[in-house]
């Protein structure tokens, strides 16, 4: 899809992993539920790399249990009681986020949020934060009878922003937000330094564009530079 270039009206974002690294709260979680098990730490990296999947991937991480096992629920339960304990405590922008909601503050384009995180942890943590500019649209998974990567949430988004998607960008570090995005009819940027497991390829993700860092999302949203360009 071309770029909405001096059309553009919107920038929306995922939470986890693209506007906010979050998986330094959810790295004593996970380990605290396999201590609860008798079961040695996992290596930090791993568990960061399964964050954007969900709390549900987190538990079949720590426990090697699948939704359907008997206990699942319970474990599914106890990780987000934890991770409701300690919300926000070491989450913080990925570096150079700030510098792309400066710029649209700038510009007065509107951003939001779409996020398969429910609102009762997507919104404390936001007040926490306290991000400025501040989102214009928040849509979380409790607010859509569908998550991503159907589009639904995304469309809600451009309602609240008064935009066509068209002419709006979406950025994600997962492929369903770049299947979400384009399913939504949006412009899509590749958050590469974000949540992704190993055996993952961005590149197959038929996104528009990627950003290797958050330090290139200015440039990739306001396209004034290179849309493979790394920065080092």
């Amino acid at each position: 899809m071309n770029h909405p270039g001096d059309t553009l009206r919107a920038v929306i974002l995922d939470l986890d992993g693209t506007l906010i690294d979050t998986a330094d709260d959810f790295v004593p979680v996970v380990q605290t539920l396999r201590a609860e098990n008798t079961l040695p730490p996992l290596p930090a990296a791993v568990i960061r790399n399964t964050v954007s999947n969900g709390a549900r991937a987190l538990v079949t991480l720590a426990l090697d249990l699948q939704e359907g096992d008997g206990d699942f629920q319970r474990w599914l339960d106890r990780l987000l009681a934890l991770y409701g304990g300690i919300l926000g405590s070491h989450s913080r922008l990925f570096p150079g986020v700030q510098a792309l909601l400066d710029a649209l503050g700038d510009a007065g384009i509107p951003w939001g949020i779409a996020t398969n995180k429910p609102s009762r942890f997507t919104l404390p943590l936001l007040q926490r934060l306290g991000l400025q500019p501040a989102p214009t649209s928040i849509v979380c998974a409790d607010q859509v009878s569908r998550g991503k990567p159907d589009p639904e949430c995304l469309l809600r988004n451009s309602r609240e922003l008064q935009c066509p998607p068209a002419q709006a960008i979406y950025i994600g570090d997962h492929r369903r937000d770049i299947e979400a995005g384009r399913n939504a009819g949006m412009y899509t940027i590749a958050a590469t330094y974000g949540y992704i497991e190993d055996d993952d390829n961005a590149d197959l993700w038929g996104a528009d564009a990627r950003a290797d860092s958050g330090h290139d999302l200015a440039a990739r949203v306001f396209n004034t530079r290179p849309q493979h360009a790394t920065t080092a």
